[in-house]
């Protein structure tokens, strides 16, 4: 493998391993006191900022109960459905696809939480370096935002800085979630672009934040 790729890969593991994280329910405090690996630096690794090394990743890997080839994107790909592509699970119940290669800049994947049994607890918190922009394709989700409870049903956008406490759960629709999430680790945000409307003057787009603020 050529030194670019081996940068490019070793880049790319940040969001992975934020995304595992997540997944696993951690806290940056709590994984730093299981490994011993400084918060500031798992914050750096995470968003892009810093490389990790094999002994880190090897750490972290047994932590969050997943492979190195899953980090590092070079799972082998099923061979039963070529043309599907197969989601990164890392918990029975939640999985993950990436939808970018993750080099730099803003990345996406799709989420999907399966249907819940009673009424939902309020979501896990987690803050971190950057900003999200959320959209639910399907099923109801109770994102928790610092003090603030949404409840976004199909259609509806959320985006915010993740240095504010956050976290989503189904909010117990009888049926999964699924939302995609593009994600800029270093704070990049998306950008509206639409040509003004004819006869309406040199007005400027909006930015919309969709989202109903209920109680689930």
């Amino acid at each position: 493998m050529a030194v670019d790729d081996v940068d490019g890969t070793l880049a790319a593991m940040g969001p992975r391993l934020r995304a595992a994280r997540e997944d696993h329910g951690a806290t940056l405090a709590g994984v730093s006191c299981a490994t011993g690996i400084s918060t500031s630096t798992l914050s750096r690794i995470e968003t892009g900022r810093r490389k990790p090394t094999l002994e880190v990743l090897l750490q972290l890997s047994k932590e969050y109960g997943v492979s190195l080839d899953e980090l590092a994107g070079t799972a082998p790909a099923p061979t039963a459905e070529p043309r599907a592509t197969a989601p990164l699970s890392f918990r029975d119940d939640k999985a993950v696809l990436p939808l970018t290669r993750y080099v730099g800049g803003l990345h996406a994947h799709k989420h999907v939480l399966p249907a819940v049994e009673g009424p939902p607890a309020r979501p896990r918190q987690v803050s971190h370096e950057g900003y999200e922009w959320l959209c639910v394709l399907y099923g109801r989700l109770w994102l928790g935002l610092g003090d603030q409870d949404l409840v976004l049903a199909a259609g509806d956008v959320a985006e915010f800085d993740t240095r504010t406490p956050h976290g989503v759960v189904n909010a117990g629709s009888g049926g999964p979630v699924e939302y995609l999430i593009m994600f800029g680790p270093q704070g990049e945000r998306l950008r509206l672009r639409t040509p003004p409307a004819v006869g309406r003057g040199n007005r400027q787009p909006n930015r919309a934040q969709a989202g109903r603020e209920t109680q689930p």
